[in-house]
């Protein structure tokens, strides 16, 4: 081991721990001087990315078109078992693919492709549709009540805040179904384009 001069002054001490940690801090800077460089071309650490992660919708979170038809599904089949939702849920004009634009109905409004907006119908033709029925309110909670249920029969995430966010949305749909007591009583302008919902509620 070779005996270098010490830093304080005086003396001697053995190792050149000291100066060949100096010489490697600064051999990148000599060698980049010596070669030309100018130091506007020098390469710097890139900064961290403070880019935002983008939230999934709750379609997405859902898995997407499948859950939904499997959601759609598990409803119907929920519905034909309800007592008092059978007969409205059986009915013999019901769409022959009601359960598959339920489904997309859902879908696009929770996030999804504008499938029943683009090839269905509007959100008005479903309001007109499903008011005038007189005083369902106990049909709505059951409505809503066989909803929550159907998650769970179609396999959907049971995470929390998702399952809250699911409820709100029928739940809030019930009551805009309930608040037109007629057909005529939909206006003609509402809400022809599809609302939409998010972990938040409704969306702007």
């Amino acid at each position: 081991m070779s005996s270098v001069p010490s830093t304080s002054g005086s003396g001697w001490r053995r190792g050149g721990g000291e100066v060949a940690e100096r010489g490697r801090a600064a051999t990148g800077a000599v060698h980049r001087r010596e070669i030309g460089v100018p130091r506007s071309l020098l390469v710097h650490e890139a900064p961290a990315c403070q880019c935002e992660t983008v939230r999934q919708t709750l379609f997405e979170f859902a898995g997407g078109e499948p859950a939904f038809l499997a959601l759609a599904t598990a409803h119907h089949a929920r519905c034909l078992q309800d007592s008092e939702l059978n007969h409205p849920f059986s009915h013999p004009d019901q769409h022959p693919q009601h359960v598959q634009r339920l489904a997309a109905y859902w879908a696009e409004v929770l996030g999804g492709p504008p499938r029943y907006s683009e090839t269905m119908g509007t959100n008005r033709d479903v309001l007109v549709m499903h008011s005038g029925n007189g005083d369902v309110t106990d049909l709505g909670r059951r409505f809503v009540d066989c909803f929550a249920h159907a998650a769970d029969d179609a396999g959907l995430p049971d995470d929390p805040e998702f399952r809250a966010a699911l409820r709100a949305y029928m739940q809030w749909a019930v009551d805009e179904v309930l608040s037109y007591p007629t057909a005529a009583d939909v206006p003609a302008s509402s809400r022809s384009a599809m609302p939409h919902w998010g972990w938040e509620g409704l969306l702007p």
